[in-house]
């Protein structure tokens, strides 16, 4: 679409996502025994909730915010003559109170109640996210949708789901035939706190990634699902306690909608009629 890591999708590449995500709700259906609570929210939040996520203070150089014009007859001549000269006219712009979405859980967490009850709470969440980092590499986009199930409640509750849902997770990519392995992983955390913050997350194993090898020997492969723990942060920032009045902690599975696709084409070609008839059968395709 004209800029690094931005795509457009056509109709064959639907058809492969809306199959792998009919396959990850099954799965959910069978392995939750309490059915998650559905949620599916705009690419959009507040910046109230955003700022609750302290995603800036971790990730500000992902970070999207929405600005549109808010003047008046003469400050809108005098974006158009900035505009007309070739000169940037983004400074006539002003913050929308609105944030682009940068985790498919981020919008839940400000639509639970403070006070969870005994079984904790379980979502399925499912949308569009943004992320400022174009590159080349077509499993690196800034606009991706992400399907994830989350889990508030005890500590145990919140480990247990992510410690699960990491078998969980290989068990729905190897019905796909993909190779995926599981492996320790930090999130791209920014500066030089941000790396003292990454190999806590490796040292404490509260990330695990699900890796796909999209390139042979060249790298350490790319991640297509990952399962998180958050610890109490969410817990803290939301204001959220268990029944028994402590802060309640998080965790979620992720799973990346397109790079899942692309290593589907990755692995069995870009032709689907040459694809495992077994696979072809799970996906509907």
């Amino acid at each position: 679409m004209g800029i690094d890591g931005l795509y457009g999708r056509g109709g064959l590449f639907e058809q492969i996502v809306e199959g792998v995500d009919d396959v990850i709700r099954q799965k959910i259906r069978h392995v939750c025994a309490d059915r998650p609570r559905v949620l599916r929210f705009p690419p959009v939040f507040s910046r109230g909730a955003f700022e609750k996520t302290d995603y800036v203070a971790s990730f500000p150089h992902l970070t999207g915010a929405v600005a549109t014009f808010a003047g008046d007859d003469r400050a809108h001549r005098a974006l158009l003559e900035d505009r007309a000269a070739g000169r940037s006219w983004d400074g006539h712009l002003t913050a929308a109170g609105t944030m682009l979405v940068s985790a498919a859980c981020h919008p839940s967490y400000a639509t639970l109640p403070s006070a969870l009850g005994p079984a904790g709470e379980l979502l399925d969440v499912y949308g569009y996210c943004f992320r400022h980092e174009p590159a080349i590499d077509p499993a690196r986009m800034q606009a991706f949708r992400m399907h994830e199930i989350v889990c508030a409640g005890t500590p145990k509750q919140a480990l247990d789901h992510r410690d699960s849902w990491v078998q969980h997770g290989l068990d729905v990519l190897s019905e796909f035939e993909l190779s995926a392995v599981a492996v320790a992983a930090n999130d791209p955390f920014f500066g030089r706190a941000g790396r003292l913050l990454a190999a806590g997350q490796r040292e404490e194993s509260l990330k695990t990634e699900l890796v796909v090898k999209f390139y042979g020997g060249l790298d350490d492969g790319t991640a297509i699902a990952s399962a998180n723990c958050h610890g109490d942060h969410f817990g803290v920032t939301f204001g959220l306690s268990t029944s028994d009045g402590t802060v309640a902690h998080s965790a979620c599975v992720g799973f990346g909608m397109e790079r899942i696709a692309l290593a589907l084409l990755r692995t069995h070609g870009l032709d689907l009629k040459s694809w495992p008839s077994a696979v072809r059968g799970r996906l509907q395709c």
